[in-house]
């Protein structure tokens, strides 16, 4: 059946089964790489997209499902301000390891400084804790998230 959604600000149309996730849509159809697949059951995060800027686990979001929500991925995250900032800390700070899910961290954190410019601690930790990160770089996840709000991070406060 043939689907049409807004991928990065662009409609796209593709011919898939209704239950195909959206995941795989991204992946093998409009062949958009940067949404990773974890785990297959919404637990790592490492799939995170935006749907209408929430978060939303790819792997277990049925193209059906879609409807007419704004599809944003890692590639189409410069479309905003807050997307260009956290990508930017993110780079400076050197988040990354085997970056593998840092695409589903950028993208709940771009979701979280959206709708809470000056998160708290708990803000980000509970924004976050449903995105997994195998090499644990929870530490410069969270100093590139105050970072890119303009907080002070442990960094800025022993300079």
């Amino acid at each position: 059946m043939a689907y049409t959604i807004t991928v990065n600000g662009t409609q796209r149309t593709v011919d898939v089964q209704a239950d195909t996730p959206l995941l795989w849509v991204l992946r093998d159809e409009l062949n958009l790489k940067g949404t990773k697949f974890g785990c297959g059951i919404s637990f790592c995060g490492a799939c995170t997209v935006h749907l209408n800027g929430k978060p939303a686990r790819s792997c277990v979001t049925p193209i059906s499902g879609v409807g007419d929500a704004a599809v944003t991925t890692i590639e189409g995250l410069d479309q905003s301000e807050v997307g260009r900032r956290v990508k930017h800390a993110w780079l400076q700070l050197d988040v990354m390891q085997c970056g593998y899910c840092q695409s589903g961290q950028v993208l709940a954190a771009t979701a979280l400084l959206t709708n809470n410019r000056k998160p708290t601690d708990r803000d980000i930790d509970q924004a976050m804790s449903g995105n997994l990160c195998r090499c644990a770089t929870y530490t410069r996840i969270r100093a590139a998230i105050k970072q890119a709000a303009g907080l002070p991070t442990a960094d800025s406060r022993e300079a």
